[in-house]
């Protein structure tokens, strides 16, 4: 049974927890503002760090090894998104036990002993679906596959739980405000983004090639990164992934963007810390975030009155 806390911080916004029993980790933290500002929605589903007792003893790697596939620090940099008037969604569980941005049935026959039904997805058969095989640098988690019956745990524990809040949140957004948008953020390696030809974006926005957002939202979006100093690549290499897939529908007023940000710009990967730059990032995105906390698909940003 999922067992929710919920509490309020000073300011009076509201963060709810879900986990599946008393003693597990919390699969991950809703958080809303005091007053939601235009359905808008900004999920870090890979930045999870709390690794339980269990998976450590399971995996043949290190924390530090580990957490190379997560994208770190992004929970604490969109926090300024709730300040703003977003509803905030990140996770707790770490990508390398569940991936949160995979379809439940993305099942990877060398990471779980399942019955194959049909042919694996690329994703899946390169180790990263639903149950991660690998973690960056193709490094295996485990040295044999787990059983279908943990696979269907974790997902039961930790994958159903952080979608059936944002499910909640988008049915929630549309029947108050006619749309929900969803900023679904993420980090990149820069060796993803090395082989493209100069100038090399700090950030890719994804929208499934226009079908996971309306185009004049995904331009306003753009244009407030461009203000705040972003070189931007459309859809290249990054176009979106599951949650884009699964819940992008402009027609029916949901609207989702997928953001990759070019981890060189704020981490130390080799230790997994917030580099130098760090500060300078944060500044930036707050000052984006702030912006698209107001948005709507069919109206001009609004501007604060500082501005």
């Amino acid at each position: 049974m999922a067992v929710a806390g919920l509490h309020s911080d000073s300011g009076g916004r509201e963060h709810e927890e879900m986990r599946e029993t008393p003693g597990d980790i919390y699969s991950h933290v809703l958080s809303r503002p005091r007053k939601w500002e235009s359905g808008v929605i900004v999920c870090s589903p890979h930045s999870g760090r709390d690794f339980p007792a269990w998976f450590l003893e399971e995996t043949c790697l290190d924390v530090t090894a580990l957490r190379s596939s997560e994208d770190a620090f992004m929970d604490r940099l969109i926090e300024p998104a709730l300040a703003a008037g977003a509803a905030t969604l990140v996770a707790r569980i770490p990508r390398s036990i569940v991936d949160l941005n995979r379809s439940a049935s993305d099942l990877d026959p060398g990471a779980v002993r399942c019955r194959v039904t049909r042919p694996a997805t690329p994703r899946a058969l390169a180790g990263l679906g639903v149950i991660p095989r690998v973690v960056s640098a193709a490094r295996p988690i485990r040295q044999r596959p787990i059983a279908m019956a943990e696979a269907k745990r974790r997902i039961e524990t930790y994958w159903r739980p952080y979608h059936k809040a944002l499910r909640g949140l988008v049915d929630e957004a549309v029947a108050r405000f006619g749309w929900a948008i969803v900023i679904d953020m993420h980090s990149m390696p820069h060796e993803a983004i090395s082989h493209l030809l100069p100038p090399r974006p700090d950030i890719v926005i994804g929208d499934r090639h226009g079908i996971s957002c309306g185009m004049v939202l995904r331009e306003r979006v753009c244009a407030a990164f461009r203000r705040a100093g972003f070189n931007l690549r459309l859809n290249v290499p990054f176009s979106g992934a599951y949650v884009a897939n699964a819940y992008g529908r402009p027609t029916q007023g949901v609207h989702v963007l997928q953001v990759e940000i070019d981890r060189s710009l704020y981490l130390d990967q080799a230790e997994m810390k917030p580099s130098a730059g760090y500060p300078r990032l944060a500044g930036q995105l707050a000052d984006v975030l702030g912006e698209v906390a107001h948005l709507s698909p069919d109206a001009p940003a609004i501007r604060h009155a500082a501005e």
